[in-house]
């Protein structure tokens, strides 16, 4: 009987023999080692996005965050500045907030009602000495910025310093749309059972896009496909892209939107990647002929018709905006095999719901497309749970993949180099 069972190898081993143009070996995916390496080496040293301005519509409003042992919450103050401290009470380090998201005043640990201004200081702690300095005990800040509407977080001591410039490129393309006067439709979260290496591959590539019918009303089934690898039966869809493409173009030019794809995923530590690029149908929206969801636009725009602006981040983020409304999806691994999808839909803060809205038909593409995401993903880990699982070659489509695993182990080699 054949066996496939490989020899143990140490975790420094497989990062360093990591063979580029091919999936990660097994372990990447279910061992308990590297989920830890993850937190500790990607998660708690990159920039990630945790959530819209529009979550944190008014002073001391909060959400909370958990990435693997850290937990964060993130507020606005009286300032209406976005602020995010570790939420750990610094009496005896119990955790301070308990749920998702709500509203404070000031921030109460339960335990022994130490309080905090949402400004992280330490404001009152009973039965304490009167030479007791306050001020050196205030909640332990989380490095924060925020770029046109949207939230990251950097849990490093030292965050990567190339992230100013990467908010200066992608700041102009995203602020048209208006994310700091939107206000949040729904937020959906989906635990998919598989690794969140697994989730940001699948969202990487459109090869396997054919599973995504109601996407497809909208989408281009072409996305990575360079001309002269496209197959004879996606030849119409890419000929329509073109010419949508060339529309489309003067459409940006007359009203100053830039639209220019800018790609660095792998070559720097904040990798990202940012294009608008048309959609098919009526091209107004992820719909499924194409037309806008919502009646009122994000922003003045004079047309809805301006497709999709698309931008992915490393470790754990994309983004879709559109003329009428914006989804961001955020990635938060949970263990080995399991990682949580955050869905967020926002439209204008005016909007009403079954006015000029209706919430299924706003978030039905992405439901099912997310649905039919995390079967995939499902399937991929428990393929590679198998000792007949060996490394497979990436498809010239998938090469967003390629990139993306590259960024990964650059971010291991790099910590385990320390």
């Amino acid at each position: 009987m054949t066996t496939f069972a490989a020899p143990a190898t140490g975790t420094a081993d497989l990062v360093a023999r990591r063979a580029p143009g091919l999936s990660l070996e097994a372990p990447f995916y279910t061992g308990q080692e590297f989920f830890d390496l993850d937190i500790e080496a990607v998660f708690a040293r990159s920039w990630l996005f945790v959530a819209a301005e529009a979550e944190l519509p008014e002073p001391g409003d909060y959400v909370t965050v958990t990435l693997g042992p850290y937990s964060v919450i993130l507020l606005r103050d009286d300032e209406e500045e976005v602020r995010a401290f570790h939420n750990v009470c610094r009496h005896r380090g119990a955790r301070i907030l308990d749920e998702q998201r709500g509203s404070v005043g000031n921030i109460v640990c339960g335990y022994h009602r130490w309080t905090y201004g949402v400004d992280g200081r330490l404001l009152h702690a009973e039965s304490l000495p009167p030479d007791f300095d306050r001020s050196c005990f205030g909640l332990r800040a989380v490095h924060t910025r925020t770029v046109a509407g949207l939230v990251f977080i950097c849990l490093a001591a030292q965050p990567p310093a190339d992230f100013d410039e990467v908010a200066a490129r992608i700041e102009p393309y995203i602020a048209p749309h208006g994310l700091r006067r939107a206000k949040v439709a729904t937020q959906i979260d989906l635990v998919e059972n598989g690794n969140w290496k697994l989730t940001m591959e699948n969202n990487r590539e459109c090869y396997h896009c054919g599973g995504h019918p109601e996407l497809q009303c909208s989408l281009f089934p072409v996305y990575g496909y360079a001309e002269q690898d496209v197959p004879p039966v996606l030849r119409p869809a890419y000929d329509r892209y073109l010419q949508a493409d060339a529309e489309s173009r003067t459409t940006y030019e007359s009203l100053g939107l830039p639209y220019a794809a800018i790609e660095e995923l792998d070559t720097r530590a904040t990798g990202f990647r940012i294009q608008r690029e048309p959609l098919d149908g009526a091209g107004e929206s992820f719909t499924e002929d194409g037309t806008a969801a919502c009646g009122k636009l994000l922003s003045d725009f004079t047309t809805p018709r301006l497709g999709r602006l698309s931008l992915h981040m490393q470790p754990n983020a994309w983004f879709h905006f559109l003329s009428d409304h914006a989804i961001t999806f955020s990635v938060i691994p949970l263990a080995p095999d399991r990682t949580l999808v955050r869905t967020t839909w926002l439209v204008h803060a005016d909007a009403v719901e079954g006015v000029d809205y209706d919430l299924d038909a706003l978030t039905r593409v992405w439901t099912a497309t997310n649905d039919q995401d995390a079967l995939l993903v499902a399937r991929a880990q428990q393929g590679i749970s198998s000792p007949a699982y060996l490394p497979g070659p990436y498809n010239p489509t998938e090469y967003q993949v390629e990139a993306f695993v590259n960024w990964y182990v650059t971010r291991l080699k790099a910590h385990l180099a320390r």
